[in-house]
């Protein structure tokens, strides 16, 4: 096992579970492969790499993460109203996942949410937008990034 800890320039590998302040279970790799990541690459969200900054393989941990560091606040102006035109063949219903793409053509996963005749309400926030999420980690592996 290396001495390495954490930080700008290490690949970590690790096992982490994500779960709702109700202890929902939102996401896990226990079951399957653990995840690794360049820390710092974006690949995990700056208020899930900053509490896991400094940890060593071996080592575990669980942090609250609050919505302004996991996945903002619930914002009502992400809720927007189209057509039942602008989904073409698509029959929306409500709590289906649809994706849009945006002006730059990015695309944006969006939840139906009513269904009023011809105008249809689509929430745009991340489902976990507004949550406090439960992080935990397990640490397996922890060593300087190699360039390919």
């Amino acid at each position: 096992m290396s001495d390495y800890l954490i930080d700008e320039g290490m690949e970590v590998t690790l096992h982490f579970t994500l779960k709702l302040e109700d202890g929902t279970l939102v996401d896990s790799t226990k079951d399957k492969a653990p995840a690794t990541f360049e820390f710092g690459d974006g690949n995990l969200p700056p208020g899930f790499e900053h509490p896991i900054k400094g940890l060593a393989a071996g080592q575990e941990g669980t942090f609250q993460i609050t919505p302004e560091h996991a996945f903002g606040q619930h914002n009502p102006q992400n809720i927007q109203t189209l057509k039942r035109a602008d989904f073409g063949d698509e029959a929306p219903e409500i709590g289906m996942v649809m994706s849009f793409a945006d002006k730059a053509g990015t695309e944006l996963p969006g939840v139906v949410k009513t269904i009023d005749g011809d105008r249809i309400e689509v929430d745009f926030n991340h489902p976990l937008a507004g949550r406090t999420l439960t992080f935990e980690v397990e640490v397996l592996d922890v060593k300087p990034v190699t360039t390919h």
